[in-house]
Order: C-alpha cells, then sequence, then structure tokens
C-alpha cells in the first residue's frame, strides 16, 4: 500500500484525511483526488523496484497505490491490468506513422479497460470490510465489478439501463452479480445508485465519484512509461490518444503520469488526446469553448460506453489535455465503424469505445496535428465480443452456400 495522505478537492482545492470523506467534496461535490506523500515514496522506491518486479498485472505498482493487497492470489482480481502493447506493421503503413502502439485493454479479465478500476475498488471494499458494493454501468464498469468480486467473494449490485447490449447483461448475470435493469438512461442509473448506496449504506463505486476508480485507472499510465517512455529520448513526448465518455479514463492517465512527473521519474508528461463520439461529445464542446463549463448533452450514440449526457469527471477531463499540451476531437459514428475494421484487420477486436481512440488518431493525422515522426499510443478499451451488433456493422455478411465444390468456387469467382 503506498503512502495514502488523503484527498484533495480538484474545484476548490480544500484537502481531507483519508477518513473525513468518501466521495465528493461536501463543500462544492467536486471529484476528489487522492493525494499519496510522494516524498516518503521516493525514500522508500526507486524506478528499479518496479521494473525488476516479475507479477504481470497491475499490482506491481502496489506501493502507489491507496489501498492495501486484495489479497485473491490465483484469481482474477490478480490479473487485471499489464495488458499488452502491440506494434501492428499494417496500421504503420496505413498511419505513415514511424512510431505507434495500440495498448489492448480488451485482454483484461473481463475484456475492458474498466477492471483496473474494480479491482482496487474492491480492494478498498475488502479493507474497509464494506458488505455490497454498487454501481452504475452501461456494461463495462459492471462486468468489471462483478467480475472482480467474484474472485474474492465480494457481493455486489449493478444497475444498468435495459438497453444495455446483451453481452454485457451476460457478463453481469454470469459472474454472480445481483443485476437490476433500469428503464432509463446511464445517468439515471447513475442518480439512482447513489441514492440507493446512501439508503441501504453500500459502497458506490460509480465512475466519476467513488475516487479509487481513478486510483486503478492511473496504472495503464504506469505500465505505458515502463515499457515505452522509459525506452524514449528524455526530450521526445508521447501522444496518447483515449476515448472519451464521462471522462474517468482519461482523466485517470492523466493522474498515473502526474504521479510519475512529481517522484521524478517521467521527465516529459505525455500529450493526452481525448476523443469523443459526436452525438455525445459534452467534454469536448467544454474544452473547445475553452471553459470548464460541462453542458449535458442528449447521447446519440453507437458507442454505449462512452455515451454519456453529463460526464461526472468532466472538468478534470479536459484538464487532462489542456495541462498536457493535448486536445479534443470529434468523431462520427462511421468513423468509428471504420476504425473497427481498421483494427481489425490487424488482428485486434475493438468495441466501438476502444476504436473511438483510433478514429480520433486518424482525424488527428488528417488536420496535420500529429505528424508522422510524433510517437502516438492508442489505449483499445474495451473488447469487440461486448458489442457484437456494432461489428457486424463493419462487415459483409458470410455467404451461405451447398456443401459442395462447384458452390464454392461460384463464391470463390466472384
Amino acid at each position: 500500500m503506498g503512502e495514502f495522505c488523503g484527498y484533495r478537492c480538484s474545484i476548490c482545492g480544500h484537502e481531507y484525511l483519508p477518513g473525513q470523506v468518501e466521495y465528493t467534496c461536501p463543500l462544492d461535490g467536486g471529484n476528489l483526488d487522492v493525494v499519496l506523500d510522494y516524498q516518503a515514496i521516493r525514500q522508500h522506491y526507486q524506478i528499479e523496484d518496479f521494473s525488476c518486479r516479475s507479477e504481470p498485472s497491475l499490482w506491481r505498482y502496489l506501493p502507489l497505490l491507496p489501498v492495501s493487497d486484495p489479497g485473491g492470489d490465483g484469481t482474477t482480481i490478480r490479473s487485471a491490468g499489464w495488458t499488452p502493447i502491440y506494434r501492428p506493421p499494417g496500421l504503420l503503413t496505413q498511419t505513415g506513422l514511424r512510431r505507434m502502439w495500440i495498448k489492448d485493454e480488451g485482454r483484461n479479465p473481463t475484456a475492458s479497460f474498466k477492471d483496473r478500476a474494480s479491482a482496487v475498488v474492491v480492494g478498498r471494499a475488502q479493507q474497509t470490510r464494506a458488505q455490497v458494493v454498487v454501481t452504475a454501468s452501461t456494461g463495462n464498469a459492471g462486468a468489471a465489478l462483478a467480475g472482480m468480486s467474484a474472485a474474492v467473494g465480494q457481493k455486489a449490485v449493478i444497475f444498468a439501463p435495459r438497453t444495455a447490449p446483451a453481452a454485457k447483461i451476460a457478463q453481469l448475470l454470469i459472474y454472480g452479480a445481483q443485476v437490476i435493469l433500469v428503464d432509463g438512461n446511464y445517468d439515471q442509473a447513475f442518480d439512482l445508485t447513489i441514492a440507493a448506496a446512501n439508503e441501504f449504506g453500500w459502497y458506490c463505486r460509480n465512475t466519476g465519484y467513488n475516487p479509487f476508480t481513478v486510483e486503478g485507472k492511473k496504472t495503464a499510465a504506469y505500465e505505458i512509461w515502463e515499457s515505452i517512455c522509459l525506452q524514449m529520448p528524455e526530450e521526445e513526448r508521447l501522444s496518447v490518444f483515449v476515448s472519451v465518455g464521462d471522462g474517468n479514463i482519461i482523466s485517470g492517465i492523466h493522474k498515473g503520469f502526474k504521479d510519475l512527473f512529481e517522484l521524478g521519474w517521467l521527465a516529459n508528461m505525455p500529450r493526452l488526446f481525448g476523443v469523443q463520439a459526436e452525438g455525445s461529445a459534452a467534454v469536448a464542446n467544454a474544452f473547445n469553448a475553452g471553459n470548464e463549463k460541462i453542458t449535458p448533452v442528449q447521447a446519440q450514440t453507437l458507442a454505449d460506453s462512452i455515451s454519456v449526457d453529463l460526464p461526472r469527471d468532466g472538468v478534470r477531463a479536459i484538464r487532462a489535455a489542456r495541462d498536457t499540451g493535448g486536445k479534443y476531437l470529434t468523431v462520427s459514428d462511421a468513423q468509428i465503424l471504420d476504425a473497427i475494421a481498421a483494427l481489425g484487420r490487424v488482428g485486434i477486436f475493438a468495441e466501438p469505445a476502444g476504436a473511438t481512440a483510433y478514429a480520433g488518431l486518424m482525424k488527428a493525422l488528417s488536420q496535420g496535428i500529429i505528424t508522422a515522426d510524433d510517437p502516438v499510443l492508442v489505449l483499445n478499451t474495451g473488447n469487440g465480443l461486448k458489442d457484437i451488433q456494432a461489428a457486424m456493422k463493419t462487415v459483409p455478411q458470410a455467404p451461405i452456400i451447398e456443401p459442395t465444390l462447384n458452390a464454392l468456387k461460384k463464391i470463390l469467382a466472384r
């Protein structure tokens, strides 16, 4: 467990001791940043203390996390994180980039980036002896919570919109969570979750509400640093493309890089580029307006994982791009589908939200924001099996033939 000092409000800057607050700032409702004692960490650890570790999971960074070891050796909670980083030649050719990587979060135990947050939140729940952990989710966060909870015997309750993809609902049920479908959207499920947590004393995992979600998500930044940044010349800056819905993933990536910078282990802060679907672009709208005022939208996009009316971590998401010299881009659903197909052709199956980041990179290249010499990493946040209906829109239907050689020859001759 890291040197956990307390919390700091991201809006007003007020600081709290660990036991004084739990979720958001009581003064203004702002998201809380977990505060670590960087000086104490520097005194006890060096870069080599992490690079020499053999544990292939996010728990290799336990000294930088504000939770104790959750145990569960030999279970899925011990295999969250440390996802592969690919460098497909086909994408280098397509983009014209000399250095480009894809970090595939679809290889997490429940097949999405959300396993990182849920693993750490479940670790916190175990530490505080919470009886029930609850969350609202369009599918991935709920599946992650259900899977990580099942690994250590933690009871989980999930509220999901009834329109969530069937594959994601199946995961929730298979992992043994109590699943309640809400006849409404994600934002309504979010509000109901908070009300239920307050009423029944449940521990709430909600993204952009529970400060420990960012602490889980920041571990992806640690892995990018260890695998790529440490191998680059100090004067170079990596550009990282991240799909954005409620804003918590890009906020988490930013927090991870800020931790490393404060520790003196990162020479140059990577540039963070947030990518939103045109139909769900509340954060991009505020960023491009040059302010931090998040105005809700009526989200309409096939990328259900980033379809959010009111981003709950929007302010920190804006700062993640602004403070690192990055930008926000928006892409159409058609561009997202094209990105799914492009990634599929190099062996990476991404769900719509995951492919959104790659669609954003292609737009940045077309606008000259990224050049061939820029080192770039794209984060694929989830596996395409999460949403087969969307994936099937990107490919022609497979022909059905009689089981004869002549029938096969006719197809091959087309």
